[in-house]
């Protein structure tokens, strides 16, 4: 019978509605995922006591008539660099951990909506990073191929999601950390509007460019996480006073315009992710979208992401990097280095650049409902290897990545990372870009591509049944 019961959707009404318990579902999922340790090492921690007791709190509850939350009894996986009261929060580091009294408002809003938290995922060390390839706990390693990052840095997120042990799963996004995941695992991951989602008890990277978002197998799903953890927070100062819309039906694809950001989309690409991109324009010109071309030269990453980004990481990491520099592996230790040491003029020159990726996005918004372009420029990133082979070259791994996400935490735009419903390990990704405070009509659409086809989550080989 749990077997029935995977998705989001389908936990939350059956256990709401007494087909199955919530401890039943909790533990199946638990010990799914503890199945899943020795070839995926996805978790830091996984919480079962607390869970399972979680779960019988909405299972008396059930019992009782007691209202239940729109997510009750949905396993939910957290990355480890997010409160949780009573659970240490590593941050994927070997920094002194100390243990919260306070969860993060999204873990009280996850639990307030009945979702029980099963465990902590692994991540870049800091968030600082994509492979997800941990000096202290090991790499994480991706349901469609071991020998393959998940990328990163919510990689623990986007396994469990896609290995189908956690229903639904939190990253942190800044500069593709959900949608790099979700795009090389194969799954959605939303990447909301800047002061969309709280970041009151999120370990930082860069503040100004954080954000909060989930992880899960489709868009629907993804909708429903999403409204749970939405909305103003006055204990964030980042956060934002703006309504949250709920997602409902698409609208007609007659109606909306997608727009192609040349030269971006031009950008050095493999074979695989440029043949999926071209498949979706065209699918979604057949489904009656009217598909544009736009020429937007200032809309591409550039070395002024790291300039903003790098003077943030410094002020974050200041006291610990000084003194206790050990405490960081070498691969987050090297990139450190370098960020202690950014020009100011360059700092303010990439001011003015930020500002007009901004403005650049934003009236292009006003000539289209989304822009689209692919998720990353390779989907595919072999565990230890530094270089990939991208259009015949042998490049960095890390801006192949990070090509069509890192820009778009610089607009503060939402976006959106679809699986397509094509052969692939993992099958080609695609990103639609939305605009500010709109991350419901991204989800719309993303339910409207599922429906008619176009989008779809493939069970990995190494997912547990």
């Amino acid at each position: 019978m749990i077997a029935d019961f995977k998705s989001v959707s389908a936990i939350a009404h059956a256990v709401a509605g007494g087909a199955v318990s919530a401890s039943a579902v909790v533990a199946d999922h638990l010990e799914r995922s503890e199945r899943s340790q020795e070839r995926l090492n996805a978790f830091t921690l996984l919480q079962h006591d607390a869970a399972l007791a979680a779960a019988a709190r909405i299972d008396a509850q059930v019992a009782s008539e007691e209202p239940v939350g729109p997510l009750a009894g949905v396993p939910v996986a957290v990355k480890d660099l997010i409160d949780h009261a009573g659970f240490p929060n590593t941050s994927g580091s070997s920094y002194p951990t100390a243990i919260p009294e306070r969860s993060a408002t999204i873990v009280d809003r996850l639990e307030t909506a009945g979702a029980v938290i099963i465990g902590r995922t692994g991540l870049h060390e800091y968030a600082f990073g994509f492979s997800s390839e941990n000096h202290w706990f090991g790499p994480v390693h991706n349901p469609w191929d071991t020998a393959l990052s998940p990328g990163g840095s919510s990689g623990g997120s986007g396994a469990v999601v896609s290995a189908g042990v956690a229903a639904a799963a939190i990253g942190t996004d800044t500069g593709g950390s959900v949608r790099v995941p979700a795009a090389l695992c194969g799954v959605v991951g939303l990447k909301v509007t800047h002061g969309r989602v709280p970041l009151r008890g999120v370990f930082p990277l860069a503040p100004s460019l954080d954000t909060v978002g989930p992880l899960a197998r489709t868009s629907h799903d993804a909708a429903l996480v999403y409204m749970a953890i939405a909305g103003f927070d006055p204990d964030d100062p980042w956060s934002a006073p703006k309504p949250v819309l709920s997602p409902e039906a698409a609208e007609p694809f007659q109606e909306l315009t997608v727009g192609i950001p040349h030269p971006w989309v031009d950008l050095p690409q493999t074979a695989t992710v440029a043949a999926g991109f071209a498949n979706a324009r065209g699918e979604l010109s057949a489904a009656g979208a009217k598909v544009i071309d736009l020429d937007l030269p200032d809309l591409k990453p550039g070395t002024e992401i790291e300039h903003i980004a790098y003077p943030e990481v410094a002020v974050v990491h200041h006291e610990r990097w000084h003194s206790r520099p050990e405490t960081y592996g070498p691969d987050v230790s090297q990139r450190l280095s370098e960020v202690f040491d950014i020009d100011p003029l360059a700092y303010v020159a990439a001011q003015e650049w930020r500002a007009r990726v901004r403005h650049t996005a934003e009236a292009a918004l006003q000539q289209c409902d989304f822009l689209l372009t692919p998720a990353v420029a390779a989907a595919v990133k072999p565990i230890g290897e530094e270089e990939i082979e991208v259009a015949g070259k042998q490049v960095s791994y890390r801006p192949q990545l990070s090509r069509y996400s890192a820009v778009v935490n610089h607009t503060g735009l939402p976006a959106i990372v679809l699986p397509l419903d094509l052969d692939g390990a993992p099958p080609p990704s695609v990103q639609f870009i939305g605009r500010r405070w709109e991350e419901h009509r991204l989800l719309q659409l993303g339910a409207e591509l599922e429906r008619i086809g176009i989008s779809r989550y493939r069970r990995p080989p190494f997912a547990e049944a």
